[in-house]
């Protein structure tokens, strides 16, 4: 595997997004005259949405939800066919258990984004993560924080607006780093308290005002393990809506020191390439090294690790 060939990713809300056509988002007579046909994603409270009959994502016409868009979020445009989201008041979350998987995942005719992520296919999480995130700045979002007047939202839902004292609002994302560290021949991963046993996964933390995204690779390894990392390089990143999170994909070389978990962490351990291999073969289901879910990229950069690629060279 040479150096330009880093796999694809292959995790969540990264693939088949829409088409998010900022230039409609002022037009209002545009989205008026789009709505009754258009597609809408409807989130509860709880960061839930409707399923329909098989499990799938149930996105009702607009006309279904009501005469006019009102306060729905444009999200974006599949070839023809516009797609809203729109938060869905007074809905029942009780929680019941899934018969096909065990999980207590999907509250009747509802699922959270983590359980639709892992079995719908990947328009169908990648919109609904859209409408999740836009939706909680939203609700987080209803009053200025400069002078405490209420915020209006205008450009399809994309821009608030201070009515007391006009300033702009914009949707939320804090960047992240979530790192793949190796001495060469080891993984470096690390496990929080609340976790399931034997859960592992790649050492993450977020970036802090006037920090290169390497500065912030560099500290938060250390920081968390003790290690000293010697080079980094980005390798992709994922939306991660739990709730606003930008997840930002690296490898790095780091010194072969032993790692000394602090307080964020629970054990932090250097792991061999047999083990991770078995690992990912599900090979250590009944005792062993449990990893992270294909959902998230912290699985993939373990995975690129295992098939050769180490900070700045490829083996």
């Amino acid at each position: 595997m040479s150096g330009d060939q880093t796999p694809q990713p292959r995790f969540a809300f990264v693939e088949d997004a829409l088409d998010r056509a900022d230039a409609l988002r002022e037009n209002a007579d545009a989205l008026h005259a789009y709505w009754p046909n258009a597609r809408v994603v409807l989130v509860d409270g709880d960061g839930k949405t409707r399923v329909d009959a098989e499990g799938r994502l149930s996105s009702p016409r607009g006309s279904e939800v009501g005469a006019e868009h009102g306060h729905a979020i444009f999200l974006g445009m599949l070839g023809d066919e516009a797609w809203f989201a729109q938060a869905e008041a007074g809905v029942d979350t009780i929680t019941a258990t899934s018969a096909a998987s065990g999980s207590e995942s999907v509250a009747g005719d509802r699922i959270d984004l983590r359980s639709a992520a892992a079995r719908w296919e990947s328009f169908e999480a990648t919109v609904f993560a859209q409408a999740r995130a836009v939706l909680h700045w939203q609700q987080r979002h209803r009053f200025c924080g400069a002078c405490g007047g209420a915020i209006a939202f205008q450009r399809g839902g994309w821009l608030g607006r201070c009515a007391q004292c006009g300033l702009e609002h914009y949707p939320r994302t804090d960047p992240a780093v979530i790192v793949a560290v190796t001495d060469g021949e080891r993984l470096l991963l690390g496990r929080q308290a609340n976790w399931p046993p034997r859960r592992f996964s790649t050492l993450a933390g977020f970036v802090e005002p006037g920090e290169t995204l390497e500065q912030t690779v560099a500290r938060e390894v250390m920081e968390e393990s003790g290690v000293r990392v010697r080079s980094s390089r980005y390798l992709a990143s994922q939306p991660w809506p739990f709730p606003s999170s930008l997840m930002i994909g690296f490898i790095a070389d780091a010194e072969p020191d032993p790692p000394q978990a602090n307080e964020e962490l629970e054990d932090a351990r250097w792991f061999t390439h047999d083990e991770i291999g078995a690992a990912l073969l599900g090979e250590t289901v009944e005792a062993g090294l449990l990893l992270s879910p294909s959902i998230s990229i912290s699985r993939w950069l373990i995975e690129c690790w295992h098939a050769g690629i180490v900070a700045g060279r490829v083996d």
